[in-house]
């Protein structure tokens, strides 16, 4: 097979060195032994004298093959997603339906109404790219390519990763708390942080069509255990506590508390392409983004004012206060207060969520590694996520107990590249598509 005339390429040469490689392998299962590349030339051809043709060379006995079949065998596994960051074509993409929007709605619902939102109304007291997705199928970072350049877009995969790997960070954080203020003293943050990260790993390695399938019913427990912890812990707000300081004090107060949500929520405009690079291409953008915007602004608004309303009880309640200085997971439980063991299994629920909160990330994250460069995209997406799971735990045991110094830190850091990176795509997609009429390849 000649990449010149490698379907897609309408016999123009491939002069991109990783799509060199996609060309010939693009179609072939991981089961199929490897292919070489000799350099040939075609005089006369119209085209560059220097081409490349695949030779089939026997695979050398060792390390390599033996990783190539193991390699072949766990993405046979079923339900583990094999396709790495490879364009989704259009004849593989499901058919479209009302309930693909409703199923948009709820992946971001879910993927919002979680605890880290919560956790995150506590520092009170101190999506528009999505619809790219299904029309190009490609992921968010691919993507970025096409906005940015092609180097260019590696920054933007770099800073995606650290962003991902930081939620990661915070999110087994937070369930380790959970798990252990349930446990008492016969389990340490750092153990539950063990726990919390392989099971966000976990989920994130199968891939998306788990994740779909999770998040389509993993908001009913999330809701209940948060309405029972409204029902638990309002009598102890104090909305009617004043804001101190004088004007501008509290105004600069409120405009970092709304930087902040600001931050956490701005992140996925890094991620919300790739879970849409299935959905037809003839899919609705504005609909698209209204589903997207609704499940995000409708779970982020109703756990954020929750944990705005819990804080209220932090300065007013000793027990609280105490419970605070200790952790979030402590908080939470002491919030439960008078419910007993019901009271934990809704703090169970809170850390599940906490974790399916936190897996797509880590699944994006995977794909933004392999986007860096043609070696990293050798490797297997499903090992990136362990590899990604790796480094969250350990990070999440090392920094257990300074959450709240993380989150301050972090989040606003999400909001300084996010922001001029949706920029370029709003100016690339209105002034040089919408509005003068090119039509995207």
């Amino acid at each position: 097979m000649n990449p010149f005339n490698h379907p897609g390429t309408h016999g123009r040469p491939i002069l991109d060195v990783e799509k060199q490689r996609e060309g010939l392998s693009e179609k072939t299962s991981a089961s199929v032994l490897p292919l070489e590349l000799k350099q040939i030339s075609h005089p006369g051809s119209g085209v560059p004298e220097e081409g490349f043709e695949d030779v089939y060379r026997p695979p050398r006995p060792g390390v390599k093959s033996r990783l190539l079949r193991w390699n072949a065998k766990i993405e046979g596994l079923a339900g583990l997603e094999a396709r790495g960051i490879s364009r989704v074509l259009p004849e593989e993409k499901h058919g479209g339906s009302a309930a693909g929007y409703i199923q948009m709605f709820a992946l971001w619902f879910e993927m919002s109404l979680c605890v880290i939102n919560l956790v995150l109304g506590f520092l009170w007291d101190h999506k528009y790219s999505s619809s790219d997705g299904s029309i190009a199928g490609h992921r968010s970072m691919i993507l970025a390519r096409y906005f940015m350049g092609y180097w260019p877009a590696k920054l933007a995969c770099l800073l995606n990763v650290l962003m991902q790997v930081g939620w990661g960070v915070i999110g087994a954080i937070i369930a380790g708390q959970l798990i252990s203020a349930v446990n008492g003293s016969g389990l340490s943050i750092a153990v539950g942080c063990v726990v919390a990260a392989l099971c966000i790993g976990g989920l994130a390695t199968f891939g998306i069509a788990v994740l779909h399938a999770y998040e389509r019913y993993a908001a009913y427990p999330q809701l209940f255990a948060i309405l029972i912890l409204v029902g638990a812990s309002g009598k102890d707000w104090n909305t009617s506590l004043p804001s101190i300081g004088d004007t501008s004090t509290v105004t600069a107060s409120r405009c970092s508390f709304f930087a902040l949500i600001l931050s956490a929520i701005i992140g996925f405009t890094a991620i919300s392409a790739d879970f849409y690079v299935c959905y037809p291409t003839n899919t609705n953008k504005r609909l698209t983004f209204f589903a997207t915007w609704a499940g995000n602004w409708a779970s982020c608004t109703f756990v954020d004012l929750i944990g705005i309303g819990i804080a209220t009880g932090i300065a007013t309640k000793p027990a609280w206060t105490e419970a605070y200085s200790i952790s979030s997971g402590a908080l939470l439980k002491a919030s439960y207060e008078g419910l007993g063991g019901f009271g934990d299994f809704c703090m169970v629920i809170l850390a599940l969520g906490c974790i399916n909160n936190i897996a797509p990330s880590t699944y994006v994250g995977a794909l933004s590694m392999q986007t860096l460069g043609k070696y990293p995209k050798l490797v297997p997406r499903w090992v990136w996520s362990l590899f990604l799971m790796v480094i969250e735990l350990a990070c999440s045991v090392a920094g257990r107990n300074r959450l709240f110094i993380i989150f301050e830190n972090f989040l606003p850091i999400m909001a300084y590249w996010v922001c001029p990176y949706l920029a370029i795509v709003l100016e690339e997609d209105i002034i040089f598509h919408a509005v003068k009429g090119k039509a995207y390849d």
